[in-house]
């Protein structure tokens, strides 16, 4: 068993590939806007937001609910749900550095000439070469942007991916073929190191997750939470970062410790002052 996570351009043909591919495997196939969807239901985002945030370079979300670090903290949550049972296939941006870590996930960069992009985008959408083009150019300056600001890294940059196909040499059937062989691979197989990993992150990004909802209540219980980090290790949990009060370290403490998996906490939270700043235990 494994998860396979597909990062693609637009129109290069990496959403049909995912599709294959969950078929040949029986596996569930996944998409980055599916994921978005159960997120802005579970948080009440508009659609009009959750529209913006498929598209767009995320400055906009600073002025809303849907803070950046809340996008990153819900979403990773999100999937790391979804995946842990494994025989999954992601396909969108970012699930390869969601997941980071984790030893039995293929990753996998779907590339395209531009060429195929624009007979792609053509026949999906009836419009002519020109309108074509200048649609690619957008949908790629609003990807960079957005995997930029998001993940500070350059989108096309294939260095954390295991894989990297490029379809117009080879049919998405070839392709496919390629990838199933793969997944049966030895290095992809679960084991319980490898489970326990992901458990770990599963445990980790839900707690994270948590602390970023309590961002939102507009009542003493609010916490503010723009540099706290959670990992975990075989359920010994290490919190990290800094708040504004000892009273909201309390609260980010007490939120961990709801978490069924917890076995232990360690906190190396601090005081955020104008002066020197300390830690506590």
């Amino acid at each position: 068993m494994a998860i396979v996570t597909i990062s693609r351009g637009t129109y290069s043909g990496g959403k049909q590939l995912a599709e294959l591919l969950a078929e040949r495997l029986g596996y569930r196939c996944l998409s980055r806007e599916e994921l978005l969807t159960g997120v802005a239901e579970k948080y009440g985002v508009g659609d009009d937001t959750l529209s913006a945030a498929l598209h767009y370079k995320p400055d906009f979300l600073e002025g809303t609910k849907l803070g950046k670090i809340h996008y990153i903290a819900f979403v990773r949550a999100a999937l790391c749900r979804e995946v842990r049972s494994n025989e999954v296939v992601y396909h969108g941006q970012g699930g390869h550095l969601l997941l980071t870590g984790v030893p039995h996930i293929l990753r996998v960069r779907v590339i395209a000439d531009v060429e195929f992009r624009i007979k792609a985008a053509m026949d999906r959408h009836h419009v002519n070469r020109e309108e074509t083009i200048e649609l690619i150019k957008k949908v790629d300056r609003d990807r960079a942007l957005w995997m930029l600001s998001i993940y500070q890294t350059d989108w096309q940059d294939a260095s954390r991916c295991d894989l990297v196909i490029d379809l117009e040499h080879m049919s998405i059937d070839s392709a496919c073929e390629l990838l199933v062989h793969a997944v049966g691979g030895p290095r992809l197989e679960t084991t319980p190191e490898s489970q326990q990993i992901m458990d770990d992150l599963v445990l980790s990004s839900d707690i994270r997750e948590r602390i970023a909802a309590y961002s939102w209540k507009d009542t003493e219980e609010r916490i503010e939470d723009y540099e706290v980090k959670i990992t975990s290790d075989k359920g010994i949990v290490d919190i990290n970062g800094k708040t504004s009060s000892q009273q909201e370290i309390d609260r980010i403490i007490k939120i961990a410790g709801e978490n069924p998996g917890v076995r232990e906490i360690r906190s190396h939270m601090l005081i955020r002052t104008m002066g020197p700043t300390y830690e506590t235990r």
